[in-house]
């Protein structure tokens, strides 16, 4: 049996999704929903949950969560669509968008972690570096206090990188390829 056009453009889709399923696991998204999002990347118009439920052969229940959790990211919007009362959805095309509004969450989401709890830890280790009547414990607490101090930095480094990705400075540095480049076909793939 011959293979047709029709199914060959699938199958390759088909190869296309599962690889984006997949690569989805960097960025803390489990390779179903991932699926759920490379399902809505080529999808030609908007897609229902119902749609989206039979492409994926997850339950409805899991379609709705996974569809949540992409929205949450930025990587699926939901869309309105004229003479329909059921939510439609898309997915954000842009694989630069993507990243950069996932690691800008990321970013600001361990700075924030971080910078809490160097609020709440930063005046007991002063107070006992100074005032403790145990000198193994000031001698500890200002070994703690200096390497909490540093870390300072480094949290002044991930807001000036998380502002640079969401302003699009960062690409003055990192600039993206034109669309239409791809490798010529003598190029050998550069590897990570």
């Amino acid at each position: 049996m011959q293979t047709t056009d029709s199914q060959r453009l699938e199958e390759a889709r088909d190869v296309m999704i599962s690889a984006i399923a997949q690569s989805m696991v960097a960025y803390g998204v489990t390779p179903s929903v991932g699926r759920i999002y490379a399902v809505l990347y080529f999808a030609e118009s908007p897609l229902t949950l119902d749609d989206i439920k039979d492409e994926v052969a997850m339950s409805k229940a899991s379609v709705s969560t996974g569809i949540r959790e992409l929205i949450d990211t930025g990587m699926v919007v939901k869309v309105w669509k004229k003479g329909d009362r059921k939510d439609h959805y898309i997915a954000e095309k842009d694989f630069f968008q993507n990243f950069l509004g996932f690691m800008v969450k990321m970013l600001r989401l361990e700075r924030g972690v971080i910078h809490k709890a160097i609020e709440q830890t930063e005046p007991v280790m002063e107070a006992l570096a100074r005032q403790s009547d145990d000198e193994a414990v000031r001698q500890t607490a200002t070994k703690d206090l200096a390497l909490v101090n540093g870390s300072k930095a480094y949290l002044t480094w991930i807001r000036q990188l998380a502002n640079a990705m969401e302003s699009g400075d960062i690409f003055a540095h990192f600039p993206p390829p034109e669309p239409d480049a791809s490798p010529q076909a003598s190029e050998p793939p550069s590897v990570l």
